[in-house]
């Protein structure tokens, strides 16, 4: 072949290829557009981990779509009070939000469960649940009636409960103490004469410092630490029952979702799973040293009595029996949830429960 025929036809391909890449150009963009969300979260910047969880997401769906899909957190205060964060999503003050389902209880009880419920779902179950289960879908059946499209998007494992002023060591110890807890919990504790409190994480300390409140429940060591809890309450309680592995929200204004393009929509959706996993990693690694350094600094351990428990978990069982016979769909969901909690759990204790309860035995025998 003629050498300056074959440059002039290389030369033709590369024109073509160029001029098909400049066409090609607008149509990404269409395909890619570049939006802006903000999304406002329902705990302040200090809660690294927690509040971080929204921010892992945000990275993860700006990474994934080469900065296109830009999402800006905002902690609670911002720009609607941390607890006014899934109704500024619903309005469209905000295209998102990161919260916890149950703070917003009061409007429906539906709400708790798709945190978590006294004496519900572990970490590990509520995952199964929502993902394979029937969790993902009947949530977003109740939230799309406010509005709202949800994703799981963090975990902070079974809580602790909470730091208290004195020593609780009877049901009578309860009588009339003023005690912050979210959820579903307060109204629960109520029948067993608790006063409960709802009070953002930023407002706890203060409240607590001042007597305003006898106790307050938070999340576990790691945060609780970061707060300071222990200055003005010793006196740290094990298990909070009502939150043996609660699920956080991306909740996001329905329409808003409905408008994003399908692989936005998909992209969203893998970031929140992946910041789910990662807050629950994160909470893991960082909470077995903050429970040293607190012990260290005075913090006194303390395990609530089966007395305590038990009237606790009857109260519970009380409590959802009153609000299934008013409330149909709490109903549908509560007992599908607790369908597959007896088959979890009758698993669990052959595997995880015999496996962990073995190890734990060596490593209080130091023989690890």
């Amino acid at each position: 072949m003629d050498r300056r025929s074959f440059i002039r036809k290389a030369g033709g391909v590369g024109l073509g290829a160029a001029a098909a890449s400049t066409l090609a150009a607008p149509a990404i963009a269409q395909e890619n557009p570049k939006i802006t969300w903000r999304c406002t979260s329902s705990f302040p910047k200090s809660l690294d981990t927690i509040y971080g969880g929204a921010e892992t997401m945000a990275k993860y769906i700006k990474g994934s779509t080469d900065g296109q899909f830009d999402v800006q957190v905002f902690a609670g205060g911002e720009i609607v009070p941390g607890l006014q964060a899934a109704d500024a999503a619903a309005a469209g003050t905000v295209e998102m939000a990161h919260t916890a389902s149950y703070y917003y209880w009061g409007k429906d009880p539906v709400y708790a469960l798709g945190t978590a419920v006294p004496f519900g779902l572990n970490a590990r179950q509520s995952n199964a649940w929502f993902y394979y289960g029937d969790g993902d879908r009947m949530m977003n059946e109740f939230y799309a009636t406010q509005g709202l499209y949800g994703l799981p998007c963090g975990n902070t494992g079974a809580q602790m409960g909470g730091w208290y002023r004195k020593e609780i060591n009877t049901l009578d110890d309860l009588k009339g103490l003023k005690v912050r807890i979210g959820g579903m919990g307060g109204k629960i504790i109520e029948k067993l004469g608790v006063v409960p409190q709802q009070i953002a994480g930023g407002d706890i300390y203060p409240s607590l410092e001042k007597g305003v409140i006898d106790a307050a429940e938070w999340i576990g060591p790691y945060d609780d630490e970061k707060l300071g809890f222990y200055k003005v309450a010793p006196y740290y309680y094990y298990p909070g029952w009502w939150e043996g592995g609660p699920t956080l929200h991306t909740l996001v204004n329905l329409d808003k979702w409905n408008e994003l393009p399908k692989h936005y929509q998909e992209v969203v959706r893998s970031a929140c799973q992946a910041a789910n996993a990662d807050m629950m990693a994160s909470y893991d690694f960082k909470n077995p040293a903050a429970i040293r350094r607190l012990v260290q600094n005075g913090a006194q351990l303390r395990p609530f009595s089966q007395e305590i428990l038990q009237a606790s978990y009857d109260a519970a069982k009380e409590t959802y029996a009153e609000i299934s016979a008013e409330n149909p769909k709490f109903k549908e969901i509560y007992e599908n949830q607790l369908a597959f909690k007896k088959d979890a759990y009758l698993w669990a204790q052959l595997s995880e429960y015999t496996f962990d309860t073995f190890m734990m035995i060596q490593q209080r025998n130091g023989t690890m």
